[in-house]
């Protein structure tokens, strides 16, 4: 039987093994789960309260527990507001809704509504077929038109198809309906529309968006016998002018300018005078504005010049310079106001057809 090895011969068999190494690590392990129980205590879990970590025992009354040095809880940059669209969800509830019940700051409009949230109720189904609207899509026009809404036949219940039709604008501007037959009607302001307006007309499946550009207003007053032009308040230019003359007066009221030509002929028998009567007459003249559909146009007239400021000579239309009304015609644009004043021509007719602003507000609305 052979003899066990003794002094460094015993030792070295012992390193050998590989068991001494594993013995001090299991060691090191016992010490230092013996000394994390006693700095946090036996079955210690850790609980946040008021912002302060603590160790608290699991089991109540064990000892060895102890308090953590206070950890301040950290501050989060403030969510912005957030632009919601409106999404419907189950339940009648939307999207902008449950956000805010769960803290979510939701972005609101000056009015208090969403923003994207909540837009107009949906319209009513149109009685009537897809209509023409005027302005055409895309237009910018003066502070003076209408909208003008042509169905393809007669509308029975006017009532209904107005619940089937909507203008909104990007600043309030507020306005009403008013029909001019069965197969038309028109929606304006109360006053001259704001410069610089966003609008959106829906009428049935027909959408158009167009744009009021400056404030261009032309003030004719026979006081003075002068045009007086405005761009956005500021005056832009005065013409000396020559209107409607006795038992031809041009009458009082707001005007719509509409189309314009180059060059036009003007023929009395248009109204019913002969070309060869007295106050009859067949001539071409240039830059001509239409300002009503009864026939009144600002135009060129250089046979007329030195009436021009003093006198009125003409059959109701506003003679000004070659000069003048060539400027009016490349500055003018559809829907800028004529504005006539101090006329004995007594006022204008509201119906006709580029003369609503012309109608009393009451008579409009009413």
């Amino acid at each position: 039987m052979p003899t066990q090895p003794t002094g460094p011969d015993r030792r070295r068999s012992r390193a050998g093994t590989g068991r001494g190494p594993l013995r001090r690590v299991r060691a090191g392990v016992l010490r230092t789960g013996v000394a994390l129980a006693a700095a946090v205590g036996l079955g210690a879990g850790l609980a946040l309260a008021g912002g302060t970590a603590t160790a608290q025992p699991l089991f109540g009354g064990a000892p060895g527990s102890v308090e953590l040095p206070q950890i301040p809880a950290p501050e989060l940059p403030q969510m912005p507001p957030v632009q919601v669209p409106d999404v419907p969800l189950p339940g009648g509830q939307n999207l902008a809704g449950v956000l805010e019940q769960a803290g979510v700051p939701v972005a609101h409009g000056p009015d208090g509504a969403t923003v994207g949230q909540s837009g107009p109720a949906p319209l009513e189904p149109a009685n009537f077929a897809t209509p023409q609207i005027t302005p055409s899509e895309g237009a910018v026009v003066g502070v003076a038109q209408p909208i003008i809404i042509n169905f393809p036949a007669p509308v029975g219940d006017r009532a209904a198809a107005e619940r089937a039709m909507r203008v909104t604008t990007d600043n309030g501007v507020t306005g009403a309906f008013h029909w001019f037959g069965d197969s038309q009607v028109r929606w304006r302001p109360e006053n001259l529309w704001p410069a610089h307006t966003q609008v959106t007309v829906e009428a049935g499946d027909a959408v158009r968006h167009f744009t009021i550009g400056d404030a261009l207003i032309a003030t004719a007053d026979d006081a003075t016998k002068t045009i007086t032009v405005t761009r956005d308040g500021q005056v832009v230019r005065t013409m000396p002018t020559s209107m409607g003359k006795p038992g031809h007066e041009t009458p009082n009221g707001i005007y719509t300018v509409g189309e314009s030509f180059r060059t036009m002929i003007m023929d009395s028998s248009t109204y019913g005078v002969p070309i060869d009567a007295p106050e009859g007459y067949r001539l071409e003249v240039e830059y001509a504005t239409r300002m009503s559909n009864s026939g009144i146009f600002l135009h060129a007239a250089p046979w007329s010049v030195g009436a021009q400021g003093n006198t009125n000579v003409s059959h109701g239309c506003l003679n000004v310079s070659t000069a003048d009304a060539k400027w009016f015609f490349e500055n003018a644009k559809p829907g800028d106001p004529v504005i006539v004043v101090n006329t004995q021509g007594g006022q204008l007719n509201g119906h006709d057809g580029l003369t609503d602003f012309s109608m009393p507000w009451g008579t409009w609305a009413g």
